[in-house]
């Protein structure tokens, strides 16, 4: 399975972003989906998850700041990212099941 996201940028604090993720090579239904991020000199962290019945899980930093949500057709997944905050910049991966993780996409935010 491939990973490839995209929609990473720079923005200044309080704008917004929308991250996509599609998994390809793969008939098999994926079950869970997600975003990680890692910031320089930081832990990687768990963003993000849904399973695809649409359950979804935050670290909750982001809670009521992001929304996580997928097409299952697609095998895409998507991250709405609002009232993003310089803490947030690091570069984002995402995750398809055990299949590891994808190119990531940098997210910079300014103060």
């Amino acid at each position: 399975v491939q990973l490839q996201a995209s929609g990473g940028g720079s923005v200044q604090a309080g704008g917004s972003l929308r991250l996509s993720c599609a998994a390809s090579g793969s008939s098999v239904r994926i079950k869970v989906m997600g975003w990680f991020r890692q910031a320089p000199g930081k832990q990687r962290e768990l963003v993000a998850a849904i399973n695809d019945a649409g359950g979804a899980h935050y670290e909750d930093s982001v809670k009521d700041r992001f929304t996580i949500s997928r097409d299952n057709a697609k095998n895409t997944v998507y991250l709405q990212m609002n009232r993003l905050k310089p803490e947030d910049s690091a570069t984002y991966y995402c995750s398809a099941d055990d299949y590891g993780l994808g190119q990531g996409t940098q997210v910079t935010v300014s103060s």
